[in-house]
């Protein structure tokens, strides 16, 4: 299927390679049709594009890359709602922004995928351990490292 977007063009994709949030994403009720679009086999980052709306696409990472200890507690009505029978059948990710010269992630409100069935939810961790701005790392200019060196 292809799928038009504002930043890469149109894009074929498998249609198996549609992940489906019935609930949306926060603030996003409406779409609820995306697919994950990587740069490269070797990205650490990636786009979830709306297949909906070519204006529409988050920036995500797996958050284990970045933070080793953080962990996702998912409720057994939503293991039942994500139709996953364990846990080691979905995938989480977070939704990364820029802040300044970082890169956050929101780790109170993951994405939980089932990579079976290719659903997903976005859930609201009540844990305050974790802020919707993480840092992930810092980033900065080619120009700026090669000032201060």
């Amino acid at each position: 299927m292809d799928v038009r977007t504002t930043r890469f063009g149109t894009v074929s994709i498998a249609q198996d390679r549609v992940i489906t949030f019935p609930k949306g994403l926060l603030g996003f009720s409406a779409f609820t049709r995306y697919c994950l679009l990587e740069p490269s086999e070797q990205a650490c980052f990636f786009w979830l594009q709306s297949v909906e709306d070519p204006a529409l696409a988050f920036v995500v990472t797996d958050p284990a890359m970045f933070v080793p200890d953080y962990s996702v507690p998912i409720r057994a009505e939503q293991m039942t709602d994500l139709a996953l029978p364990t846990l080691q059948d979905a995938q989480v990710f977070v939704i990364v922004n820029k802040v300044d010269q970082s890169l956050t992630g929101n780790l109170q409100g993951p994405l939980v995928v089932n990579t079976l069935l290719r659903t997903g939810e976005q859930l609201v961790l009540a844990e305050k351990r974790w802020s919707t701005r993480h840092p992930l790392m810092h980033i900065g200019s080619a120009q700026a490292h090669a000032v201060s060196a």
